[in-house]
């Protein structure tokens, strides 16, 4: 079935790829803006719903929302409004265990989803937004205006393009995918639909990191009745953190006098915490400080030393900033305490398949001495590889031939200015075509959650809707 064409108007077209949280924000938020002249506004998405992608589009009852549902929302000044949308509806009256003792909310994250879908829902019944079902193959400059093909054989030409695609698959470490690929319980993308079907209750697990994926791993398989051991091994050995038991101020001040380098800042919050822990607020408040004033604070770091802190800090600022649902923190809890559940710091230095079962020698991270495991089951929960997104699509590795797109020198996704727009090799901003969300990491610092990808999608609309009121890069309006 071929996919209805665009009207013929002179309203410029705007081209959403990715149909996400970030891709869904950009167009909703798009759509109440001022643009000047109503722009169509076509989102490429294959999933049935807008606002799901990879997080939002899960139907498995033990993956939760890891933010408060009151710190989450699509509207940038009004965090309240999804807890807001759930007590309207009684939405969790089928979830006793979202509700917390304090009174917070946790309810499954496909609710999420179902929020997002609602508020674009008018939209796209009016014609406002256009979701075209469709997986982007290829994207041309032609002519002053950008040419869309999709996997239904349709071609839409656009004015601006708003790249919004999901996060890269996780990539097994070393030679495990070529060395594993042929074992049957080798689970190299915990995203793709029924991954986990393979995995036995019984089975003896390898889990290759120790962050959300792998938590979410963890207690989805509890869910299910898995009971056998795991072993979570990764570098340093950091599970995630947990909520504070009672909310937390925010605390410290970090773009007064801004650090200019990963060691001062690590210096700063630490000082911060120690502060803090005197004046009975634990690091929470201090890490959702930072947070907070995340953008000023990367802004202030010269490239070497965001790179230095990738490198080196990143996966300690994850485990306490991406944290675990109190319901998957009780699952983790409960699997250490009954010895079933290993925690290792380490590495995976060989892996090989001797019949039905998986050899693997761990190199400890402080040992000398290797250990060899026999699993029955290895999961690679280690997260996106953001310094390989032009390898996922080949539009996107196109579009940095022809001179579009570069990778982030920071290795967190794609390069782009402080007003979203694309950087080609040669260092230059393409106006008409734009990083929304975690992609833009690179230039924006904290750009993985909510709300910072909700407020980050309000922003791309702004600076679309500012473009199509100037008239610097659409034809139409020229």
């Amino acid at each position: 079935m071929q996919p209805e064409p665009l009207p013929t108007s002179e309203r410029p077209v705007v081209a959403i790829i990715g149909g996400g949280v970030s891709g869904a924000g950009v167009a909703y938020h798009l759509a109440r803006a001022d643009c000047g002249k109503r722009p169509v506004i076509v989102v490429f998405e294959p999933r049935a719903e807008l606002g799901r992608g990879l997080a939002y589009e899960t139907s498995d009852a033990a993956h939760r929302i890891n933010v408060p549902a009151a710190k989450m929302s699509l509207q940038p000044d009004d965090q309240g409004e999804f807890q807001a949308w759930i007590e309207a509806r009684d939405a969790v009256a089928d979830d006793p265990e979202a509700r917390q003792p304090d009174g917070s909310l946790f309810p499954r994250r496909q609710l999420f989803g179902d929020y997002v879908a609602s508020l674009l829902k008018p939209l796209l019944e009016d014609g406002t937004v256009r979701h075209c079902r469709a997986a982007v193959t290829a994207v041309e400059a032609r002519a002053g205006r950008w040419s869309i093909l999709d996997d239904r054989g349709g071609v839409t030409e656009a004015d601006i393009i708003a790249i919004a695609t999901s996060h890269p698959p996780p990539a097994a470490p070393g030679r495990l995918a070529t060395r594993l690929a042929a074992h049957p319980r080798f689970v190299a993308d915990t995203t793709k639909p029924g991954a986990l079907d393979v995995i036995r209750p019984q089975d003896r697990l390898l889990v290759i990191g120790n962050g959300l994926t792998a938590a979410d791993v963890i207690a989805s398989l509890a869910e299910r009745g898995h009971d056998g051991p795991v072993t979570a091994i990764s570098r340093r050995g950091l599970r995630s953190r947990g909520h504070a038991p009672v909310p937390q101020e925010l605390f410290g001040d970090f773009v007064s006098d801004p650090a200019h380098s990963a060691v001062s800042l690590l210096r700063g919050i630490r000082a911060a915490i120690d502060t803090a822990k005197e004046e009975g607020i634990s690091w929470h408040g201090v890490i959702d400080q930072v947070r907070a004033q995340g953008y000023d604070l990367w802004q202030a770091l010269p490239v070497a030393e965001r790179r230095r802190l990738v490198r080196h800090l990143r996966p300690y600022w994850d485990v306490h900033r991406f944290r675990i649902a109190p319901q998957i923190e009780a699952v983790l809890d409960a699997a250490v305490a009954s010895a079933r559940l290993d925690i290792l710091a380490g590495s995976v230095a060989d892996a090989r398949i001797e019949g039905e079962f998986i050899l693997c020698t761990l190199q400890p991270r402080y040992q000398r001495q290797p250990l060899e495991g026999r699993y029955d089951a290895v999961v690679v929960t280690t997260g996106p590889s953001h310094g390989g997104i032009l390898d996922t699509q080949p539009w996107l590795a196109a579009l940095a031939a022809s001179g579009h797109l570069s990778l982030d020198p920071t290795g967190l996704g794609l390069a782009c200015t402080v007003h979203s727009e694309a950087i080609g090799p040669s260092g230059t901003a393409d106006p008409p075509l734009l990083i929304s969300g975690p992609l833009a990491r690179g230039t924006f610092g904290e750009l993985m959650g909510l709300p910072q990808v909700t407020e980050h999608a309000f922003y791309v609309a702004g600076e679309i809707a500012e473009k199509l009121r100037t008239s610097v890069t659409n034809r139409h309006l020229a």
